[in-house]
């Protein structure tokens, strides 16, 4: 029987061992065709990334060295001894103002070509000249790389760069094989005689010290396997090897690998790729590194943690030289480039700060993404989108944000919340009126514990700020029709009254139901006096206001009733900064435009956001308005600006809703209009007008943004006329005029006869010697400066 058992056994082993070769031969068929797929349509996952607007710098550019110095810093920039050797140092002499750097490539396509080597001198807060330090010539100008804000990531965060072999430098391939597979060249993807002295070095520690893992093995394993370490996975992972060898170049395996590799943490992110690591490390790109900072970068692979620079910079130093010792013994470097690596130090690198300061304008800008690019695109194909936030003023918006809402929980304690979810709260933003680009925005008090965009998502009531839509549409029909009754200086009845709308009764009062009678269209804008409002509105009608609401960019739905003339209607800060953008844009209306470019890894154009205009108010009514809206600054509820120091030409509007729930202040220059509210979520009386609330930190934040910059006045367009009038009579002002103030009229309809009262001689605008101006509280009350009038002469209130 056992002769019989063996026999058959013995007689059936061929065909054993042949159905075993045949499965074993589907198996690798099979494996083959799944690796050669995947490695062959394999696409790194690289995060999108959002950038900030580049900053661009030319000869005569007023910037202070400060602001400078910290936009090089945020993009980290390093300050060196010596001349600038690699991208992203620079020195500067302060004596002399001269500002030397090496510029780094932007990751965006250039239209014109620009210097690597540049000289900027700085004298007096301006840029006098910028030379090419490589040619000696003049420079029109240079762009610093755009600031990254923000990443897109998939389930895991990591980041990488692709990186083409041709770019890598040779001393770098060269530490890498010499520490990790200086057989690279001559295997087919498994090296026995690597295995076999990983063997005996492990046997004799007695612990796993040494692995015999190739590049490709290490690739294939990273492509396609697991991390876990038993028999079965190491079988496929050395027939995927070979299957990966005799498929692909070594050229090829090479840059796979120089992409794929782990190379340690940034904090919560991985680090993915020698370009990335390189950057993150270093401060450099590849080409720009030495070879110590190589061999450091090779030493990682192995273990990249143990060995990162950031955290145990006291290992790097044995690890480098190990792999410098094996490039010279494999005839990698010549002894004076390996001595000369010994002596390079490796200095603790201080990381930039690693914070989102712009986290509620990059989910703004992720959500405009996803409307044009699937999730798993933006996540895994590293597009590249350009934006137009500027970084400095958006570090500036937070910064005023912050301090003026600690000023005023510090100023009126009760304001202060035991919870961080019912904080007073508020938010800016802050657009360029002829481009639509969004300068800043700022969405809340804290992002980590709230993420709702205050800016975009916020719907409040808009109180005051809604009034100059009024006076607009006022000044609208007066240049089309020339009635003469709504000027500048035509009179409105500030009284009590009552509208009748629809069978029902409305009677708007004024604060603290203090009236002035009757007041000058300009001083009841001034000083935003709610009957002299509601009255202009009644005569000129809700449907007509409504249309022009929604002309310059209101569009949330406005009630059809008439408390919507004293900010009834609920709108975003959004809005309100569009629309306040067409009025300072000389009434043209551009489209938001918070993206620029969308390119992806290969440098080509994906979307490309043009300049969208529509003239929507007449550049003579815009210019009315703004003119008189500088006066609220001036004058009125805005003066507090002028008293904390912001001196420069502006326009804006205070806003306060009846229940002070909500504070706002609109203000603008020629070329930035910023929006700010204050108040809290759950809709709580805020008790403070937006003149107290919203203001200090409008002018917290301009005073930032413009300092060190020329006034720019509100130039009027053709068919506007400014003359200088005595503000008591409407009329001409003359030499004898005490108080004297310019004005703005349609042309033809500017008042010609000079003033009666104080004599006959009519003083030109530019010739005026003593210009007088009046000061009006936010309660009405009016004060004068300069000159007192005649003692048996009334103030001019009291005559309007």
């Amino acid at each position: 029987m056992r002769r019989i058992f063996w026999g058959s056994a013995f007689a059936a082993f061929p065909l054993v061992l042949l159905l075993t070769a045949i499965v074993g031969w589907q198996f690798y068929r099979e494996l083959e065709r799944e690796v050669v797929t995947r490695f062959s349509s394999h696409q790194w996952e690289v995060p999108s990334k959002i950038y900030a607007a580049p900053l661009l710098l030319y000869p005569g550019e007023r910037i202070e060295p400060a602001k400078l110095f910290a936009q090089l810093s945020r993009l980290d920039y390093r300050v060196v001894n010596g001349a600038p050797q690699s991208r992203g140092e620079y020195v500067y002499d302060q004596k002399t103002g001269m500002l030397q750097l090496l510029l780094r490539d932007t990751p965006f396509p250039q239209t014109v070509a620009q210097s690597q080597r540049v000289s900027l001198l700085l004298r007096q807060g301006r840029i006098e000249r910028i030379t090419d330090l490589d040619e000696g010539t003049p420079v029109p100008s240079i762009e610093l790389e755009p600031e990254v804000i923000a990443s897109v990531y998939d389930r895991d965060w990591g980041d990488r760069r692709v990186i083409k072999l041709y770019d890598v430098p040779s001393q770098l391939v060269k530490a890498l094989l010499a520490a990790e597979d200086h057989r690279f060249f001559e295997h087919e993807g498994i090296d026995l005689w690597r295995i076999l002295g990983a063997i005996r070095a492990n046997l004799l520690a007695r612990r796993p010290v040494q692995g015999g893992s190739t590049l490709t093995q290490q690739l294939v394993k990273n492509f396609f396997l697991s991390q876990e370490k038993v028999f079965s996975r190491k079988v496929v992972e050395i027939c995927m090897a070979t299957i990966v060898e005799m498929h692909y170049s070594k050229l090829e395996i090479l840059e796979n690998y120089l992409n794929e590799i782990y190379l340690g943490q940034n904090g919560a992110k991985g680090i993915f790729g020698m370009w990335e690591a390189a950057r993150v490390y270093f401060g450099k790109e590849p080409r720009d590194l030495t070879l110590g900072e190589v061999a450091v970068l090779a030493g990682m692979v192995k273990a990249p943690n143990a060995y990162s620079p950031l955290r145990h910079p006291d290992r790097i130093i044995p690890r480098r030289n190990d792999v410098l010792q094996r490039m010279r013994e494999l005839g990698s470097v010549s002894t004076e480039e390996y001595e000369a690596a010994l002596k390079e130090k490796i200095v603790p690198r201080t990381l930039p700060a690693d914070g989102n300061e712009a986290p509620y304008f990059a989910d703004f800008i992720r959500k405009a993404l996803t409307e044009q690019f699937p999730d798993s695109t933006l996540a895994t194909s590293g597009l590249r989108v350009l934006t137009s936030l500027d970084s400095g003023l958006q570090e500036y918006a937070s910064r005023a944000v912050q301090k003026g809402l600690k000023e005023l929980e510090t100023r009126y304690p009760r304001l202060r919340s035991t919870t961080a979810e019912e904080q007073l709260q508020a938010c800016l933003i802050a657009m360029q009126p002829q481009t639509g680009a969004i300068r800043a925005m700022i969405g809340g008090r804290d992002y980590q514990i709230s993420q709702f965009n205050r800016v975009t998502q916020a719907r409040r009531q808009l109180g005051s700020v809604f009034k100059p839509i009024v006076f607009l549409t006022a000044l609208s029909r007066e240049r089309e029709k020339r009635e003469g009754k709504f000027l500048p200086s035509s009179h409105l009845e500030d009284v009590p009254f009552t509208w009748a709308f629809q069978g029902e009764a409305w009677n708007p009062g004024n604060y603290n139901n203090r009236y002035l009678g009757t007041v000058s269209m300009r001083r009841a804008l001034e000083l935003s006096l709610n009957a002299a409002t509601a009255r202009l509105a009644q005569e000129i009608g809700l449907d007509a206001i409504r249309q022009t609401a929604e002309n310059v960019g209101f569009t949330s739905p406005l009630p059809q009733y008439p408390s919507l003339v004293l900010g009834a209607g609920e709108v975003s800060p959004f809005e309100v900064a569009v629309a306040f953008s067409a009025i300072a844009n000389h009434g043209v209306k551009t489209l938001p435009r918070p993206i620029s470019l969308v390119i992806n890894q290969q440098g080509e154009t994906l979307a490309q956001h043009g300049i969208e205009m529509e003239q929507v108010v007449a550049p003579e009514d815009a210019y009315m308005l703004t003119h008189l809206l500088e006066g609220v600054l001036d004058r009125g509820t805005g003066r507090t600006a002028r008293e904390r120091g912001f001196t420069l030409p502006a326009a804006g509007k205070t806003g306060t809703t009846n229940d002070y729930g909500d504070a706002w202040f609109v203000g603008y220059t020629p070329d930035l209009v910023t929006v700010v509210w204050v108040g809290f979520d759950q809709r709580q009386p805020l008790g403070l007008s937006g003149a107290q609330a919203a203001l200090p930190i409008w002018t917290n934040f301009m005073k930032q943004v413009t300092a060190g910059q020329s006034s720019a006045a509100f130039l009027p367009p053709v068919g506007v006329t400014v003359v200088a009038i005595d503000p008591q009579t409407g009329l001409r002002a003359t030499d004898q005029c005490p108080i004297v103030m310019d004005e703005a009229f349609y042309a033809g309809e500017e008042p010609r006869a000079p003033c009666s009262r104080h004599g006959t001689g009519v003083v030109p605008v530019e010739t005026n010697p003593e210009r007088r101006e009046l000061d009006a509280g936010e309660d009405g009350r009016a004060e004068e400066r300069g000159r007192r009038p005649p003692a048996q002469e009334k103030p001019w209130w009291r005559i309007f």
